[in-house]
C-alpha cells in the first residue's frame, strides 16, 4: 500500500474518498471554507441543519462531489479541541478507515485539520489507515475490508516536510507492526504453534536486522526450565524460546527486556476447558506476538535503545503425558511451584522465561500476557492491568500508554497478597484462590524478577475482541504495541 505526503488543496486531491476529520461547532474558515466552496456549500449546509456536529467519531457521507477531485467525502468528527487526546483520535480514524475499505483497490486522501499538532496527526492517519483496512477474515472467500492502493495524506504547504514525512513513516511502521501482531493471534494454532512462530520470528529478524536465536526443548532442559517443559509436556508439538535482540544503545547502554506469553492453544491441561471456554484460546499467545510485532517496529525505527525480546512458546494439551495437578515443578531460579490447576499455566511458562531474561542481563522489564481472567472482571474488555514491583517504571510504562492512547490502569500489589499463593509443600502454588486472581498472578510472576524493576501488563481483555465496533476489528487488536514501542523510545532517551 502507497502512503503519500502531498500539499494537494483539499479539492483538488485526487481520490475515490476524501477524508476530513473535523472538530466540534466546526468554522468554516481556512481549508475547510475553500472545500465548502468547491461544494456548492454542501458542508455549510450540513452544519446549519445539524447533521454535522464535530462530535467524536460522527461520520457523514457526502455521496456526490462534483466540484472536487475526489469521489466521494467523508466528514469524521474529533470533538472538542481542548478534549482531544490520542484515543478520540485514533477511534476516529479507525472508524474512517474501516468505513472506506470495502472496496477492492481503493484511494484515499486524509486532510489534516487546522489548528492540530500535524505530526500527531499524520502519524495518527498513517498508521490508523494501515490498520483499519485489515480484517479478521483471513479465510473468507468475500473479505470485508481491502488494502488500499494508495493513502494520501494532506498536509498544509507551510508546515515542516521533513518532519511530516518522519511522522507519516513512524506511522507506517507502527501500523505494519501492529498487523503482525493480529495476523499471528487471528491464525488458528493449526498454523501458530511453538515452532512455526519461531520460524516467523526468524523470518522477520532477518529482514529487518534483528539478532535471533531459538532455544529448542532440548535446550530448554539444559537452562533448567522445569516450568515451561511441564506445561509443554502433554503436546506433541515441543516448545521454543526466542530470543530477539536490537542492539542499538551500545555495549555499555542499559537494556530494556520485553517478555511474552505464547500458548499457542490453551485447552487448560488437565484442568480442562469447556468448549466455550476453549473457542478464543487460540490467542493464548498475544503476549508474545506483541513482543514480536514490537521488535519490528523498535528495529526499523532504529531506536538508540538496547531491547531484547523474549516470547516463550509452548500448547497446554491434553495426553497421558500432561502435567498433573499436585505436581512440583522447578523452575530455572530454584523455585519450587505446586500445581494446582493445570489451566494456570501462562505464569509458569512466563516464571522460567523471566528468570533467563534475569540472567542475561535484563536491567528493567516488562512482561505481556493474556493471564487471568479476574482482570477482565476487574478492568472489562478494553483495559489493560498493569502491576508492577517499582513504582517510578511502572509510571513510565503508563505514561507511555497514554501518550499512544491504549488505556491501561495500575491494580495494587500489597503483601498481603503473597500469603495466598504459599504452598504447604513446596516454596509457592500456582493459584491463589477465588479472589484477587489477578494480583496473586502477577505476585506469582514477582518471584521470577528478582530486583529488578518489572512491569506486568495483563491483556487478557483487550487483546482480543469479541465483536466488531465501528472503530475496531474484533478478533485481535495489536493493543500495547505503540506502548512497548513508546516505552522503548523512552528508555533509550534516559527515560
Amino acid at each position: 500500500m502507497a502512503m503519500e505526503l502531498a500539499t494537494t488543496p483539499w479539492s483538488e486531491a485526487a481520490a475515490d474518498w476524501l477524508i476530513v476529520p473535523m472538530t466540534k461547532s466546526p468554522q468554516l474558515t481556512g481549508a475547510l471554507a475553500s472545500l465548502d466552496e468547491s461544494l456548492g456549500g454542501a458542508v455549510g449546509r450540513l452544519i446549519e441543519s445539524g447533521d454535522v456536529s464535530g462530535k467524536p467519531a460522527e461520520r457523514v457521507t457526502i455521496p456526490d462531489a462534483p466540484g472536487i477531485a475526489a469521489g466521494r467525502v467523508l466528514l469524521v468528527g474529533l470533538g472538542d479541541v481542548e478534549t482531544l487526546n490520542p484515543t478520540i483520535l485514533h477511534k476516529a480514524l479507525m472508524s474512517a478507515a474501516r468505513q472506506t475499505s470495502g472496496k477492492e483497490n481503493r484511494t484515499v486522501a486524509v486532510a489534516i485539520p487546522e489548528g492540530l499538532t500535524a505530526t500527531d496527526v499524520a502519524c495518527e492517519i498513517a498508521a490508523s489507515f494501515t490498520v483499519g483496512c485489515v480484517g479478521q477474515d483471513l479465510y473468507r472467500a468475500e473479505r470485508a475490508h481491502h488494502p488500499f492502493q494508495s493513502v494520501t495524506i494532506l498536509g498544509s504547504a507551510d508546515a515542516d516536510q521533513g518532519e511530516l514525512a518522519s511522522a507519516v513513516e513512524r506511522g507506517s511502521i507502527l501500523g505494519e507492526a501492529v498487523n503482525i501482531t493480529r495476523d499471528l493471534v487471528n491464525r488458528p494454532a493449526y498454523e501458530v504453534y511453538p515452532a512455526s512462530f519461531a520460524k516467523r520470528a526468524e523470518a522477520l529478524a532477518n529482514d529487518h536486522g534483528l539478532k535471533c536465536e531459538v532455544l529448542d526443548k532440548k535446550r530448554l532442559q539444559k537452562e533448567r526450565m522445569g516450568a515451561i517443559l511441564a506445561v509443554a509436556a502433554g503436546s506433541e508439538k515441543g516448545p521454543r524460546v526466542v530470543v530477539l535482540e536490537h542492539r542499538g544503545g551500545g555495549d555499555d547502554a542499559p537494556t530494556l527486556a520485553l517478555v511474552g506469553k505464547g500458548v499457542t492453544f490453551d485447552s487448560g491441561g488437565l484442568s480442562l476447558k469447556t468448549s466455550e471456554g476453549m473457542k478464543t484460546m487460540k490467542c493464548d499467545m498475544a503476549g508474545a506476538a506483541t513482543v514480536l510485532g514490537a521488535m519490528t517496529a523498535i528495529a526499523r525505527l532504529n531506536l538508540p535503545v538496547n531491547i531484547t525480546g523474549y516470547m516463550g512458546l509452548t500448547e497446554n494439551m491434553v495426553s497421558g503425558s500432561s502435567y498433573k495437578l499436585g505436581d512440583v515443578l522447578t523452575a530455572r531460579n530454584g523455585v519450587t511451584i505446586e500445581v494446582l490447576n493445570t489451566d494456570a499455566e501462562g505464569r509458569l511458562v512466563l516464571a522460567d522465561v523471566l528468570s533467563y531474561a534475569v540472567d542475561k542481563g535484563a536491567d528493567r522489564i516488562i512482561d505481556l500476557a493474556t493471564l487471568t481472567g479476574a482482570c477482565v472482571v476487574a478492568l472489562g474488555e478494553e483495559v489493560t492491568g498493569a502491576f508492577a514491583n517499582d513504582q517510578p517504571w511502572c509510571d513510565e510504562v503508563l505514561s507511555a500508554a497514554k501518550t499512544c492512547g491504549e488505556d491501561a490502569w495500575q491494580m495494587p500489589m500489597f503483601d498481603l497478597f503473597d500469603d495466598l499463593i504459599k504452598s504447604d509443600v513446596s516454596d509457592i502454588k500456582n493459584i491463589g484462590g477465588r479472589w484477587g486472581g489477578a494480583i496473586t498472578a502477577a505476585k506469582f510472576l514477582q518471584r521470577f524478577v528478582g530486583d529488578k524493576p518489572w512491569v506486568h501488563l495483563d491483556i487478557a481483555g483487550p487483546a482480543f475482541a469479541s465483536s466488531n465496533k465501528s472503530h475496531r476489528e474484533g478478533g485481535a487488536t495489536g493493543c500495547m504495541v505503540h506502548t512497548l514501542v513508546e516505552t522503548a523510545a523512552q528508555f533509550g532517551n534516559g527515560g
